[in-house]
């Protein structure tokens, strides 16, 4: 990898770095209702429960994806000449997997033996669970 695309990549990081700060710790706002209609409370509920869970996944991708851009930006920092190589088997990461995902720590194949299967059908509620 060229300094040259170190530095876009950094700049990519950054600007997703900046993108995640204000939105990790932001809590999802409460829907809005009428209190004049009849059962609108219990009408509303569910949604806000919804929209909460929603909001609560979203937040913990979204510190997650900001964990690792932190530790990607530490990355290219202390070892530059090291940075987009796999974590696990020293191969180079594709620019192209960069460009998409400039904090990725994996190959694909790497990544690959870590996911799991696809069309694996779930058998229990805490199949996937981390």
């Amino acid at each position: 990898m060229t300094s040259a695309q170190r530095q876009q990549l950094k700049k990519s990081l950054e600007k997703l770095k900046k993108e995640l700060e204000g939105r990790v710790s932001r809590r999802p706002d409460k829907v809005e209702h009428d209190e004049r209609e009849v059962g609108a409370e219990e009408d509303i509920q569910p949604l806000e429960e919804m929209n909460a869970v929603i909001a609560s996944t979203r937040n913990k991708t979204e510190g997650a994806i900001f964990g690792r851009v932190l530790a990607a930006l530490k990355r290219l920092e202390e070892d530059p000449d090291d940075f987009g190589n796999c974590q696990d088997c020293g191969d180079e990461i594709p620019l192209a997997r960069l460009k998409a995902m400039p904090y990725a720590e994996l190959c694909v194949d790497c990544q690959a033996k870590k996911d799991p299967p696809r069309g694996t059908v779930r058998k229990n509620l805490t199949d996937y669970v981390e």
